[in-house]
């Protein structure tokens, strides 16, 4: 038997981001050896996020250690060897928060439907969800490493669906990445462009009654 959805609710299911959506990074202390190395702050996120460096770790291929020597050789094009190896570590040791107003939104979000975490993340994040206060958040977790793909290609939105037993146009796609978000809103879901909680607030508006 199919229940009909409220008046005026798209979804039935959210799916949603991890990294710049609900956990951030502290990257002071890679911005201040940036710095002391002459280099433009950012130059390390540049070469860590760099598909070629990225995407090995993020599909589950290597692991960390390999991946921070992947930054570091990188990164020995612009530093000295030891400054390279200096910057790939502090950038892969870089502390994380949840930011709570997002967690408390999701949380009154799970009471009222399924929630899942939908991330292109590395094969630590078992790990990493219980460190963050965050092993009990979602129905289910969908990681890349896990998969074995990564967003936007649409078999990484299919697999969470599916993990939330909903069609793809009765979810609610919510990522900071505009390019995941356009590839969820092309399979029928409803996407939201994640900048602040208040993007988050308002697409749930119709489920949480504010």
């Amino acid at each position: 038997m199919v229940i009909p959805s409220p008046a005026g609710r798209r979804f039935d299911a959210v799916l949603c981001d991890l990294d710049n959506v609900i956990r951030f990074y502290d990257m002071s202390r890679v911005a201040a050896l940036e710095r002391a190395a002459g280099l433009p702050e950012g130059t390390t996120a540049e070469v860590a996020y760099a598909p070629e460096v990225d995407q090995p770790l993020l599909l589950g291929r290597i692991g960390k250690e390999e991946w921070v020597e992947a930054v570091a050789r990188g990164l020995r094009q612009v530093v000295s060897p030891a400054q390279a190896r200096e910057l790939a570590v502090a950038f892969a040791a870089a502390p994380s928060w949840a930011d709570q107003a997002v967690v408390s939104v999701l949380r009154r979000i799970g009471e009222r439907m399924p929630l899942v975490l939908v991330t292109n993340a590395t094969a630590e994040l078992e790990d990493d969800l219980p460190a963050l206060g965050l092993a009990d958040l979602a129905d289910h977790v969908v990681s890349s490493a896990r998969v074995g793909v990564v967003k936007p290609d649409r078999v990484i939105h299919d697999i969470a669906a599916g993990r939330a037993g909903v069609p793809g146009e009765r979810c609610l796609f919510v990522d900071d990445s505009p390019e995941n978000v356009r590839a969820a809103a092309a399979l029928g879901m409803t996407g939201v462009h994640y900048r602040h909680p208040r993007d988050l607030l308002a697409a749930a508006a119709p489920v949480l009654g504010v």
